[in-house]
This record gives C-alpha cells, structure tokens and sequence, in this order.
C-alpha cells in the first residue's frame, strides 16, 4: 500500500510538471516571466514572503512544540485573551490551532503574499518618491528585513486589535489580500480564489494520494461561519486597503474602478464577510446574513470610490443652498437693507476715469472669491472631494473595527474556584469538567438591543488561569458523548502538559445516559463528574430498573412497585450475572439483560463512541 502511495505522489508531480511544460511551450510571452520577477525582486525570488512562512513555521513546532506532536500543537496560551496577557497578543497572529490551520493560512499567503511583495518591490520604483540611497532601501535590506518585519507588524496590530481569544495568521492574509486588491484586481480574486485552491488541493494530493473515510456519528456542532473571527478578518483587509491606498498616492497611480468594484465585492462575499454573528441562547448562534451582505456591498463601493473617484465636491454647488442658511442682510443707517460688499463694488465703474479704484476693486473681488472657495473646499462637509470623503469613509471603518475590541481585550475574567475537588491543577492552570456554569467568556457582552447573552451557560471541560485571564469551554460535553475521551494540552513556551478526559456511561432503554467523566494528567484519572439516574422503561415482574452512578461505581437500582422497595446490585462485568430485587441481571457484551419468571428484558447498553474527525 505505501509503494502505491508513493507511486501515485510521483505520478501527481509528474502530471503537474508536464502540464506546466506543455502550456510554457505554447505561451511565448514577449517579455518572459523571469525578466518581469528580476526586475522587482534580488535573483527573481519574493524573499520576504519565504522568511515569513518559515517564521509562521518555526512559531507552530518550536513555540507550540508541534515539533513534538505536529497535529496536537499547544493552543490555548497563544491566543489573544486580554492586553494583561501579553503573551498572547504577541504570539497569536502568528499561531495556529492545528496543521490544517496551518496548511490553509500559509497557502493563502504563499498566493497573495509574494504579490504584495512583487508591488512594493526590493528596488524602489522610478516613481516612487520617496527613492533613497540610503542603507535601509538596499535591494537585500528590503527583500530580508523590510518585508518580514513589516508583516510582523501587520500581524500585532491584527493581534492587538482582535476581538476575543482569536489566534491564526489570517489576518495577516486578508491584509496582503487587501492590498493587493487595490493594485491588481483580478489577478488577486483569480489567486485566492482559484490558485488558492490549486495548491491546497496538490498538497493534500501529494501527502495522500489515496484516501478512506469511514462515515462516522458526529455531535451536534456549531456551524461553519461560527467559527470564522470575521471582526479580524475584516481588520485586516481594510489595513490592507489602507495601505495599498497610501501607496497609490504616494506613486499616483488609480486603479480601474469597475474592476476593483467586482473584485472587492467577489473577495467579500467568497470569504464570507458578511458572516455577521452573535451567540444565543441555549447552544444557538444568531446570523445577521441580510444586513451582512448589505454592509459588504456598501463597503465596497466607498473603497472604489476612495481610489477612483472625482475631487469634486460632495454636494455639488448648486445645491448647497438647500442644505445651508442664506445669508442674513446687512442692514444700513437708516435702518434699512444695506447691500453687500459685492453690490457695492458692482456700483463702482471706472466712468470717471479712476484706473486705481477700479484695480483695487478687481483685487478686493479676487481676494473675497478665494477666500469663499477656500472655506467651501475645506470648512465643510460640502466643501469637500467624493474621494476625499470615500477615503475618511474608509479610516473610519479601520478605526471602528480596531476600536470596538480595545474595551473586550480590557476585561478581566473573574477569579472563579473550582467546582470539584476533582480539577486537576498545572501550574496556574486549572482544568475541571462542568455542567450548566455561566460562560465567562461572552456573558454580559452581548449586543443586548438584538440578542441577550446575559447568563449563556457551558458545558464540558473548562480550562480556566487568572495570571493569564484566559477561560475556555476546551471541550464540549456534546462532543465528548460522541467521542469518548479527549486530551487537553495546556503549557507555555519550552513545556506542555497534557490532561486526558474520559467518558463512560449506560444507556437506559428509552431514556437518558447515565455517565461518568473522569479527568488526570496523563492516563491516570479521577472521578470529576456524575450525572443524574435514569429509569428504563422496560418493566418486568411489576418491577422498576434504575441506573445510577454511587462515587464512581455504576449500580441497578430494583424498585417494587407495590412496596417501593429499593435493593441495589453493581452493574455485573462483562459475561457476570447478579440479582437484585428478585431480578437476575445478566451482561452479554454491551448490554444487560433482566431476567424473573422465565421473562428476559433488555433493560440498558453500554454506550459507545466513535471518533471525530
């Protein structure tokens, strides 16, 4: 099997070779593709993006310690929980929850990233103002230093101004994408949306030529756009178009407006944008999709027009006295209406000869018109250009988006003890698994007006620190009861530690599962959770059957039901027999069987899980 494997990698590269080959034989371009690359980057090669896909690699195995288990890497310090938590702000732009978060954020930049380098080039353009011989615009200090350091910028200030514990590089993605956007459109939609793809698909291919997927039971789960950090997204992107925009018109350059209008509003709506969301009530989650879609359309008209459109004002000449006051008439001595400065020097003619009165008249007229233009140009909303309005439009959007996470990232998470004796202490860390507790995470900072969140509650194992004012639901009771067990990584940089979680349980017939979670660093566990009893429906012999969990022991609660007599037996082992209560129970693989009277009654089985994919 792995011979085949390899056989079909080799033969997956060598389809792709050939068909580069073949097209790169018909197509002869008159300037070829290596001249084009050489002249905006040292030796043809985008450098800084290679440095920053190596340094987003190094932090996923050496400061996550993937390097130890690369699809289990450490997650839960690298994110973005308060500014008291510095740690995380500085490393979670460039961390990631797993290597398919891994893989499909680096696809994208290894799409957009070297096209943002191609635009800003290793040599300054010939345009380009701000050419310098200095030491710092050197061809290998650009391509090395300037770039990478540069990105790591972009990547703190997605980090700093990210709302809630995000982590992930593609904030930085959607800022190259950006960026992009605004210099060349439709080669930037064709690469994240098509290239993009392309190369994921490859290198699936490549790794695994040949896939088996078994069709599994899975637990109820959020859906797709829940989990998309669509506040830091769009922060990127208009950081990215900010700052293609202040290139722009550092080079005068402008791009084509009908071009960059479909590409801004294809990339908005293929990256799901509009993906507007809220959490309910009750594991439910609020999709504001109508107004989404509508704010994206918008958007991308003020970012067309911030680059595209005219100086002229606003509100055109003509009709800015419907939305200002007319001047109010001077009055003269006599009480009446005085004329203007203008009717007066209209009554001055040069009749009788005075050549000075009527110079002076025409520099007086010139100096009132530009003073009134001057103050309709600037002095007001009138005043000023559609462009100039679209870009403040546009920083104001910026600023909206960076602003409204600056009073999350300010909170603190209340000291809370834990439920249990049971929750197993690493460090600061503590990890507890509980049942209907108030979600400190979202609780209270609701958009009240549209959704309360007041008093959401989780369920699952909790992994909570007040050093690090981090709180998190890291599994779900709902995922467990399908899976089974779980393994929590907490740690920091140069160590991790890791707590298994266990579930085990019976199910009644026709009712509710009876468990028991158990939780310990390592495979050693403990008892930390109970649920309640549940009763079969199945009767025989006129009697009850419950199952209940006693301090870590399953038992078979027997209940006549003339003199509610209660007789209690341990669940017998697997092929064991036991009575109770004039029952003889019976376990045959994974379910028990109750016997009395010659009748024999399947009364519960064992549950069962299956893994998650």
């Amino acid at each position: 099997m792995r011979s085949l494997a390899a056989l079909l990698t080799v033969l997956v590269a060598a389809a792709l070779v050939g068909s580069i080959a073949v097209v790169r034989r018909l197509h002869r371009p008159t300037r070829r593709w290596r001249d084009v690359l050489q002249s905006r980057f040292v030796y043809g090669v985008p450098w800084g993006s290679l440095v920053v896909i190596a340094f987003v690699v190094c932090v996923y195995l050496f400061v996550q310690d993937g390097v130890t288990n690369v699809d289990e890497p450490v997650t839960i310090p690298y994110r973005t929980w308060s500014y008291f938590y510095p740690l995380g702000m500085v490393t979670a732009a460039f961390s990631h929850a797993g290597p398919g978060h891994l893989v499909g954020n680096l696809a994208g930049t290894a799409v957009v990233a070297p096209l943002t380098e191609f635009i800003w080039g290793h040599y300054p353009a010939e345009n380009d103002p701000g050419r310098t011989d200095a030491w710092y615009a050197a061809p290998r200090v650009r391509a090395f230093v300037g770039f990478p350091l540069a990105v790591i910028a972009v990547g703190l200030i997605t980090s700093l101004f990210a709302l809630g514990p995000v982590i992930g590089f593609s904030g930085v993605v959607f800022a190259f994408a950006g960026f992009a956007i605004v210099h060349y459109p439709i080669v930037t939609i064709v690469g994240t949306l098509g290239v993009q793809s392309v190369l994921l698909r490859l290198f699936y291919a490549l790794r695994e030529p040949i896939s088996v997927y078994t069709a599994q039971s899975r637990p109820p789960t959020a859906p797709s756009w829940a989990g998309i950090a669509i506040q830091g997204h769009a922060l990127g992107l208009f950081l990215g178009f900010v700052l293609g925009i202040a290139l722009l018109e550092r080079r005068g350059q402008r791009p084509n407006p009908v071009r960059l209008w479909l590409a801004i509003l294809i990339f908005g709506f293929s990256k799901r944008l509009w993906a507007i969301y809220w959490f309910g009530g009750e594991n439910t989650y609020v999709l504001y999709q109508g107004p989404g879609i509508a704010i994206v359309s918008v958007l991308a008209l003020v970012v067309t027009l911030s680059m595209t459109a005219s100086e002229r004002p606003l509100v055109p000449q003509r009709l800015e006295g419907l939305f200002t006051r007319p001047e109010r008439p001077t009055l003269g001595q006599d009480g009446g209406e005085r004329p203007s400065i203008d009717r007066v020097l209209e009554l001055v003619t040069t009749d009788r000869g005075d050549g000075a009165v009527t110079a002076r008249v025409d520099r007086v007229r010139e100096i009132a018109a530009g003073t009134r233009t001057r103050a309709r140009d600037s002095g007001s909303l009138f005043g000023r250009g559609r462009k100039r309005t679209a870009l403040l439009a546009v920083m104001v959007v910026l600023a909206v988006l960076a602003g409204i996470a600056i009073p999350a990232n300010f909170l603190v998470v209340d000291e809370t003890p834990a439920s249990s004796e049971s929750a197993v202490e690493i460090e600061d860390y503590t990890i507890e698994y509980a049942e209907g507790v108030q979600n400190a995470l979202v609780s209270g900072i609701g958009i009240e007006a549209l959704e309360s969140d007041a008093g959401l509650e989780s369920s699952g194992v909790i992994v909570s620190s007040d050093e690090r004012e981090l709180w998190l639901e890291a599994v779900s009771a709902r995922r467990l009861s399908v899976t089974g067990e779980e393994t929590v990584y907490v740690g920091g940089p140069g160590w991790r530690e890791a707590v298994h979680v266990e579930r085990t349980g019976w199910d009644p017939v026709g009712n509710d599962t009876v468990y028991q979670v158990r939780l310990g660093e390592g495979e050693a566990t403990e008892l930390a959770y109970e649920s309640n009893e549940s009763r079969a429906t199945a009767r025989i012999a006129d009697r009850n059957v419950t199952i209940d969990s006693d301090d870590g022991t399953f038992v078979l609660e027997v209940t006549a039901a003339e003199t509610d007599a209660v007789a209690t037996t341990t669940v017998p082992a697997a092929n064991e027999t036991t009575t109770a209560g004039g029952l003889t129970f019976d376990r045959e693989n994974e379910s028990i069987y109750a016997a009395a009277d010659g009748t024999r009654v399947a009364i519960a089985s064992e549950e069962t899980y299956g893994a998650v994919g």
